[in-house]
């Protein structure tokens, strides 16, 4: 089973930075998805629905939201299994929990097709 941790989210002012890890847990299949599948971020601020933020393949091809372009940046670390979200220039809109997930790119691009997610970590922009 494929387990990934969220952590980094905090209270933040406008125009603040933070960077979120994502890290694929102990176990073998964990792992060696992180390594092989797309790997995404994501986020739900209440009362909508999830929507994808960055992703990146497993040959380091990226795409993000349009909200985003510019100000987040995604990057992967295979020699540490962990996935990154560098997040600068901060605005309130951004607030949400934030979640990782992994699998085939066409998964990645859709959450609604990923099935399994962890509890995320809260980013909260404000002043």
């Amino acid at each position: 089973q494929v387990q990934l941790v969220e952590s980094g989210g905090g209270l933040v002012q406008p125009g603040g930075s933070l960077r979120l890890s994502c890290a694929a847990s102990g176990s073998a299949d964990s792992i060696r998805a992180m390594a092989w599948y797309a790997t995404g971020w994501y986020r739900q601020a209440p009362g909508k629905e999830r929507e994808l933020v960055a992703a990146i393949t497993n040959n380091g091809v990226t795409k993000y939201a349009d909200s985003v372009k510019g100000r987040f940046t995604i990057s992967k670390n295979n020699a540490k299994n962990t996935l990154y979200l560098q997040m600068n220039s901060l605005k309130p809109e951004d607030t949400a929990v934030y979640y990782c997930n992994v699998g085939p790119i066409e998964m990645v691009l859709t959450p609604s097709r990923l099935s399994t997610w962890g509890q995320g970590t809260q980013v909260t922009v404000s002043s």
